[in-house]
């Protein structure tokens, strides 16, 4: 088959994808260089005027209208919540892998279907069910609290407040952490693991016996069997999908958006929730271009950097 033919075959794919990918990246661009707003919605709308870097710079300097912005508090938010999130996601996924892995086990197959139901559950109904358990008076959360900590140390009964406590638990400026921090992060670690210990199940099947074997006949013990045979094969798996996960939770609008609402005052805002209300609540459709184009960059970079200093590419035994 020579090279024209082959181009005729992705012919289709690429036309696909310059209509629904390409050509959206490409006006989303220059829609950030013009002040794009709802007068330019009508079809007999004169064009938007190009206004250089200005909504760039307007997005640097804060000049956005919208209660507690603050980019480089919200990056760094961002940044803290996805690194932290991925690294407990992927510690107990090959954790509770390397449990279900165990030779003789009863009911593995039963365990690892019913670890995967919350990835089946709609976005909207996880985040709903979070804040329900959340709630200060009523939640099952501070129930819980009250009948484990409260009877342990004999404290009255009390109700923390974890979705709209105003004070922060750490504040290092940008780094600002409030309490509903700590109840994203439940919901989402509850959430992300499962695939994680699939990933790792998978990997570790793969692993061929007479490696431990071979290791056990050497001496090894647990520890070094799994240093020197089990992690080596995990990372080829783990790394991506870590990557991938990384890029997954970095943009994780719902749980932000429908279970904190970006509270208290704008601290567990991230950056995809304050695009949407750029173009949701404040219609500054240029500005939340400009605000997509730093997202993207931003990852693209942190991506980069991950691949490189992981080498997710390369194999296990490069």
């Amino acid at each position: 088959m020579n090279t024209r033919t082959a181009y005729l075959f992705l012919l289709p794919a690429l036309l696909v994808m310059l209509v629904i990918t390409f050509y959206p990246l490409v006006y989303q661009v220059w829609m950030s260089f013009t002040d794009y707003g709802l007068k330019n919605l009508k079809s007999t709308a004169p064009p938007p005027n190009y206004v250089g870097f200005d909504n760039y710079i307007r997005i640097l300097n804060n000049d956005i209208v919208i209660p507690n912005f603050d980019f480089l508090r919200i990056l760094t938010f961002n940044l803290f919540w996805a690194f932290t999130n991925v690294i407990i996601h992927v510690v107990l996924g090959v954790a509770i892998a390397l449990l279900l892995n165990v030779k003789g086990l009863k009911f593995g197959r039963v365990y690892r279907a019913i670890f995967i139901l919350p990835v089946v559950i709609p976005p909207i109904i996880v985040a709903t069910v979070w804040r329900n358990m959340f709630d200060p008076q009523y939640g099952a959360i501070n129930q819980l609290v009250n009948s484990t900590v409260g009877i342990l140390f004999k404290l009255p009964p009390f109700t923390l407040d974890w979705l709209n406590q105003p004070n922060p638990i750490f504040s290092v400026y940008p780094l600002v952490l409030p309490l509903a921090y700590f109840a994203l992060l439940a919901a989402n670690v509850w959430l992300g693991w499962p695939l994680n210990s699939v990933v790792a199940t998978g990997a570790l099947q793969s692993i061929p016996g007479d490696l431990y074997e071979a290791a056990e006949m050497d001496g090894a013990g647990a520890w070094m069997k799994f240093r020197v045979v089990t992690l080596p094969h995990l990372r080829p798996a783990m790394l991506p999908y870590a990557i991938y996960g990384f890029v997954v939770t970095f943009n994780l609008f719902y749980l932000s958006y429908f279970m904190s609402g970006g509270g208290p005052f704008g601290q567990t805002e991230l950056l995809v929730t304050t695009a949407f209300r750029l173009v949701n609540e404040q219609h500054l459709y240029g500005v939340a271009a400009a605000f997509a184009v730093f997202q993207f960059f931003i990852l693209l970079v942190l991506t980069l950097i991950t691949n490189k200093l992981g080498k997710a590419t390369a194999s296990y035994d490069a």
